[in-house]
């Protein structure tokens, strides 16, 4: 008799973190996971599965700035801001991309970034409008490589090649990855930026915010964190929630990643990362109003975040809203 073929046992299914109710209907739901840090770093509340990997995209951004730092680089400012951004294209952030690229000897063909428009749907649509077409320095990471080029270009070594997982440049980054989350990165992949992406749990993506905002002063993190929150509108655009929360809620660090990732701290350490299963980015918000409400930030920005209306024509007939 052959004896039965084993399986694995199924994946389990993430809680629902956000509907969507059109006329009274609900017609979708968005799953994920969360969790949230107190200011001791325990984890003081969790939904889904908050410790297997997952590629938190850009919210992996502020390591990856503290690594240029470690390599050397003397950024500061607006640049240094920009240098953790997923900027929107505006001109003011494509200007400073181009500066930085000059102060350091480089041109914008030195980016590997591929061409895109910019981030911002309005900027898109006024870019287009202006006849231009897509550029690798108005792609959002273009600031990030930007400052890669240069603390490669600082340290003597290879330009060509810095988005290679094994380049020095990158694995300083795993470094400074594994540092500020207190884990291995049991994964690495591709960013759509091209640059070497580093998986770690929802929980060390929170645990590093945390890090970042509790760092000493005149580290390379306390100066990422110290950077991006004095100047949240070179890390997103001036119609982003990370600039809004950063500008309107004192000490906050904030940064979402693709595929609805998103990571905050406060600067007492209490902390909080999710995602969302799907990758919608129209749950973000609703879900991110609600998990700040349960760190006790409150207030009209949040509100402002929480707002997610559905539209029949002109009239709003529903709203995306968190469920838990």
């Amino acid at each position: 008799m052959t004896p039965p073929t084993a399986t694995a046992p199924a994946p389990a299914i993430s809680p629902v973190l956000a509907e969507v109710v059109r006329s009274g209907f609900v017609e979708g739901r968005h799953r994920g996971s969360l969790v949230v840090l107190a200011a001791d770093g325990s984890v003081e509340h969790a939904l889904g599965d908050v410790v297997a990997p997952v590629f938190p995209r850009s919210s992996n951004k502020p390591m990856q700035a503290a690594a240029v730092l470690r390599a050397g680089l003397d950024l500061s400012g607006e640049r240094l801001a920009l240098a953790a951004a997923s900027h929107s294209g505006e001109g003011f952030q494509i200007d400073l991309v181009r500066k930085m690229l000059s102060e350091y000897g480089l041109t914008e063909g030195d980016l590997q970034t591929p061409p895109d428009l910019p981030l911002d749907p309005v900027e898109a649509e006024q870019y287009l409008a202006a006849g231009k077409v897509r550029e690798r320095v108005t792609m959002n990471c273009s600031g990030k490589h930007a400052a890669m080029i240069a603390a490669c270009r600082l340290n003597g070594w290879d330009t060509a090649t810095y988005l290679e997982q094994s380049h020095p440049l990158q694995q300083l980054v795993l470094e400074c990855v594994e540092r500020a989350s207190g884990e291995q990165v049991t994964a690495v992949g591709t960013d759509g930026c091209g640059a070497p992406l580093m998986a770690i749990s929802l929980t060390g993506l929170a645990r590093a915010f945390r890090h970042f905002v509790l760092a000493a002063d005149g580290t390379p993190e306390r100066r990422v964190a110290d950077a991006m929150r004095a100047h949240p509108e070179y890390v997103a655009g001036t119609r982003r929630p990370d600039t809004w929360l950063m500008r309107e809620v004192p000490g906050v660090l904030s940064k979402m990643g693709a595929e609805a990732v998103q990571a905050v701290a406060l600067p007492d350490g209490r902390a909080l990362a999710f995602k969302i299963d799907d990758g919608a980015g129209r749950a973000l918000g609703p879900v991110l109003a609600r998990a700040l409400e349960q760190l006790g930030v409150q207030g009209e920005v949040v509100a402002r975040m929480a707002d997610a209306p559905l539209l029949g024509g002109p009239v709003r007939v529903g709203e995306i809203r968190a469920t838990f």
